[in-house]
């Protein structure tokens, strides 16, 4: 049988209470003088001599009617009752961890080390393997990034790990500058006004901000999901857009770059690449590795097929006479692939010999300073050819096409999830969308 009981050893006027263990095995032989085994440690509740030895089992207290001696007894009182919470608390886990012992082990199991143990796992209790888990999840933000890609490294392209690691790389920088570690439970709207003044600051665009804001989201969400603490403002933060019209190639202006002479090899290559793109309306990614062994001959018909890249769809693309001039005309075989750089590069020069000069509203990445090799996009008035990048012949197929082909059509080539993203996409608005139904109605009357 044992007992657990706790009091005040120090001549100190505060310290910590000691727990004793007491305890007597029936059957087993007493020890040399004939008592209970006894051994002693510290535990971690401090109180006061005078508390401990007058008031803490003390039951009876006056009526006071002053006010102060009232409040005096309330404290005291609540004292006693935590401080008996935990003593109780401490017992139950003592004995409940000697009562597991056989009887037979007792003597060779139980001494001081064994209750100090007893005492250090009651304060410090082993993780559970989920718990042990959780405590390796990164809390503050930019490592969190890491812990993220890492969790999805399965479902993420490569793309956008390069985007996810822009934003994070860009977080560091602003961390440096604020001095402060960026906390996923500390991002509020204080934080959003922090990172918008420095990304102002640092001239990047409105867009730029509110896209790099959704994955601030992104990651936030994730962690919540995992079970870390994210701030109540967290899900409502938002960054308004900054409208900006689409650079698309009209079919007059693509007839322009078929037409334009005298290219160098380089240049009549990128130009094939460009009205392929035109025409198939697929990201770089897609249509730069389109090759013949790609194509099928089916109902009088030929068809591209290939998984998209950052999307995983499996496509069937239809080829547009305008791509089949340029297979005849390479003997069956796609343009020479380039790398997108050069690509970007090239289709500028191209369009700009096409004479695509006129002055458009558009943004393109500008050097911050010379030689500096860090870029911001900026709005204005641009000659076209100089917004002319890889993605302008999906976005001229999806615009050109829309209202001659039915948008189910459509979205099954781009490979858009959804119509109103699809609209979205070409920079359709509800009051367009009600112009151009009400030209329906006209033809209609």
């Amino acid at each position: 049988m044992a007992s657990v009981n706790f009091r005040y050893r120090s001549d100190k006027d505060k310290a910590n209470l000691e727990i004793g263990l007491t305890f007597r095995i029936k059957g087993q032989p007493k020890n040399e003088k004939n008592t209970p085994y006894f051994f002693y440690a510290n535990s971690k509740i401090v109180v006061e001599k005078l508390y401990w030895k007058e008031f803490h089992n003390k039951k009876d207290f006056p009526n006071y009617r002053d006010i102060d001696k009232l409040n005096e007894v309330k404290e005291i009182k609540k004292q006693q009752n935590s401080i008996n919470e935990e003593i109780e608390k401490i017992q139950t886990h003592i004995l409940t961890a000697f009562d597991s012992i056989p009887n037979e082990e007792v003597l060779k199991a139980v001494n001081k080390k064994w209750l100090e143990n007893q005492i250090d796992i009651y304060y410090n209790p082993p993780k559970t393997e989920e718990e042990e888990e959780q405590a390796k999840i990164p809390t503050d933000l930019i490592n969190y990034i890491d812990y993220y890609l890492d969790y999805r490294k399965h479902e993420i392209s490569e793309s956008l790990r390069k985007k996810n690691n822009v934003v994070k790389n860009k977080l560091i920088r602003f961390q440096r500058e604020r001095k402060k570690t960026i906390f996923i439970k500390d991002v509020n709207d204080k934080f959003k006004q922090e990172f918008v003044s420095y990304q102002k600051k640092h001239g990047y665009s409105q867009n730029t901000m509110q896209r790099e804001l959704v994955f601030i989201k992104t990651f936030c969400k994730h962690a919540s999901f995992v079970g870390l603490e994210t701030h109540p403002q967290m899900e409502s933060l938002r960054i308004d857009k900054e409208k900006v019209t689409p650079i698309y190639l009209t079919f007059e202006e693509i007839e322009k770059i078929e037409k334009t002479t005298d290219l160098p090899d380089y240049l009549d290559n990128a130009r094939d690449w460009l009205i392929i793109s035109c025409f198939t309306g697929q990201r770089i990614s897609d249509f730069m590795r389109f090759t013949k062994d790609m194509i099928r001959t089916e109902n009088n018909g030929m068809f591209l097929e290939f998984t998209q890249i950052k999307t995983k769809k499996a496509m069937t693309v239809p080829i547009h006479p305008k791509v089949i001039e340029i297979l005849e005309k390479r003997n069956g075989d796609f343009p020479r692939q380039i790398s997108d750089v050069n690509y970007n590069v090239y289709i500028k020069e191209v369009c700009e010999r096409a004479e695509l000069t006129q002055k458009v509203n558009g943004s393109k990445k500008v050097e911050t300073a010379p030689n500096s090799k860090e870029y911001r996009k900026v709005s204005g008035e641009f000659p076209k050819h100089e917004l002319v990048t890889s993605h302008i012949g999906r976005r001229s197929f999806a615009t050109n096409f829309y209202g001659k082909i039915p948008t189910t059509y459509l979205i099954n080539t781009t490979g858009h999830g959804n119509e109103q993203t699809f609209l979205i996409y070409i920079g359709k608005s509800n009051k367009d969308l009600a112009i151009e139904t009400n030209n329906y109605f006209k033809n209609l009357g």
